[in-house]
């Protein structure tokens, strides 16, 4: 049965332009410039700006002059502006109807700060800047697979073993480990080429990959890696032949022990002394646990640079903060599609001109809410990285950590008046190049506790506390978490052993039983 009623609904709505602006605050400098010329590729009204502009559309340096590096050019536009819809400015239908008894000049959409820059300061460049550091070529070189197989023709094998070869060698990842079990290699074999082996067969072969360089490959484990490469020096008389014993016993006999440290247990069952055990254990350290990491892999397409989104400089206790914007290129409007508006407008055209000048009219409010939602994010960035700024101004000093005190998002959301989802997109992968090194912005936020005195600290003077302490701990009896919690204490530092636990883990740092060194 149909039930017809009244409700009312409290709804609320982005805007194109506001959804626009929170996707652009969420990307950094890099992704930006892509972002940009994209746009310029999908919006023919939009173009990179250039010298050849009129006084409609003022160039960017023009733009900067007027917030040039003072704290006034933070001012910028209001924030708070309610954003328009599209449909707002505009009537389709009204807009046919009345185009013709109207006059559209380019003064309608390009007032006088409809396409200003939307760089905040001219100097986009360091000090030591170096343009020549974007030119390095980089190589490939050969692959982990490529390089197996060009010795392939080293090993004595007939056609139907080089084949069986190239399907293991296919099956050995990057890091140079055949993680997959012989017996499966052996199915898929029979299933795809249709050709019976076995697994003897397979384990033949592969024991000729493991003699191949680099010394490890074809391992199925870590330990069976470690041990290629003890046997590889042992057979090329690299090291002492007695120690190599030892640690090819360590290795074969004593794998969980050495993992795990227990050395009393691997002295107590062994005539090992323990001068010896040391040498041995400092030998299998250095071996490589990853034979296949050495090739290509780390100058591949997967390789990420960081470029920072602000740069802080500090002339004699007087910080300068810029955006970086060297790589974005600038906006206007294209005059040519400008200059339609006006020649269509002041005639009285056809059906198909009507059609044209709606079009372009849509291009252009696309194209000036596309440049305003640039403007907006460079001075909300600005904004929210100067109020951090100026709230650890202490640690940007010297960079000395112990100086960073507590921040949340809510303390720059406070100090800003913007929300805290909008600080957080802002510190979202983004950076800050200072004198004494590049750090991402969430490096600066961090939670608090209070000292027995109440004093309120951050909790990376804490864990820098416990690195410097494990730093300079007995390696044969390392600190336990629970005598780093009485020494903070003793500090006044009022945390649990729990507590140590966690932020041991977040920096990194193994537990006491591993950090154990003969």
């Amino acid at each position: 049965m149909l039930n017809q009623k009244l409700q009312q609904k409290l709804l609320q709505k982005l805007s194109p332009q506001q959804i626009q602006l929170i996707k652009l605050l969420e990307i950094p400098t890099i992704q930006l410039e892509q972002r940009i010329k994209r746009e310029i590729e999908e919006n023919p009204v939009l173009e990179e700006g250039g010298e050849d502009m009129d006084e409609n559309t003022r160039s960017t340096d023009d733009y900067s002059s007027d917030h040039d590096g003072d704290d006034d050019s933070l001012d910028g536009p209001e924030y708070d502006e309610p954003e328009r819809d599209i449909n707002d400015d505009y009537n389709d239908d009204e807009f046919k109807k009345t185009q013709s008894d109207e006059e559209f000049t380019v003064e309608d959409y390009l007032e006088d700060d409809d396409t200003p820059n939307y760089r905040l300061n001219s100097n986009n460049y360091s000090d030591d800047d170096d343009d020549r550091r974007s030119d390095i070529p980089y190589s490939s070189g050969n692959s982990l697979h490529e390089y197996l197989l060009s010795q392939l023709g080293l090993g004595v094998m007939n056609e139907d073993e080089q084949l069986l070869a190239e399907y293991i060698i296919g099956n050995i990842d990057e890091d140079g480990y055949l993680r997959r079990d012989i017996e499966n290699i052996v199915d898929d074999i029979a299933f795809s080429a249709g050709y019976e082996t076995t697994e003897k067969e397979l384990l033949k072969i592969l024991t000729i990959i493991q003699d191949f360089d680099p010394a490890g490959v074809g391992a199925r484990d870590l330990r069976e890696c470690l041990m290629l490469q003890v046997m590889r020096n042992y057979r090329s008389q690299k090291g002492d032949k007695t120690i190599l014993k030892f640690e090819y016993l360590i290795l074969k006999e004593f794998f969980e022990e050495f993992s795990k440290k227990h050395y009393d247990k691997i002295l107590s069952k062994t005539d090992i002394t323990e001068k010896q055990l040391k040498q041995a254990v400092e030998d299998i350290t250095r071996l490589n646990p990853k034979p296949g990491s050495i090739f290509a892999p780390q100058l591949s397409k997967s390789t990420q640079h960081i470029i920072p989104d602000f740069i802080l400089e500090d002339h004699d206790g007087d910080f300068i903060l810029h955006l970086n914007s060297k790589n974005v290129p600038e906006l206007r409007i294209n005059r040519t599609y400008a200059d339609m508006i006006d020649s269509v407008g002041k005639s009285k055209g056809n059906k198909k001109d009507k059609e044209t000048l709606l079009f372009v009219k849509q291009k252009l409010d696309s194209a000036k809410w596309f440049i305003e939602a640039i403007k907006q994010r460079q001075n909300t960035l600005m904004i929210t990285m100067q109020a951090i700024l100026d709230y650890q101004k202490e640690y940007f000093e010297d960079g000395d950590e112990t100086k960073l005190k507590p921040m949340i998002l809510k303390t720059i959301a406070d100090a800003t008046g913007f929300d805290i989802s909008t600080i957080s997109r802002v510190a979202n992968s983004k950076y800050i190049q200072t004198h004494f090194g590049i750090f991402p912005l969430k490096f600066f936020f961090s939670e608090g506790m209070q000292t027995t005195d109440g004093d309120e600290v951050s909790t990376r003077e804490i864990k820098k506390i416990l690195k410097e302490c494990i730093d300079n701990e007995s390696k044969r009896q390392p600190l336990t978490d629970e005598k780093l919690a009485k020494i903070l204490q003793q500090r006044g530092y009022q945390i649990a052993r729990r507590t140590v636990a966690k932020y041991r883990e977040q920096m990194n740092i193994l537990v006491a039983r591993l950090r154990k060194e003969l």
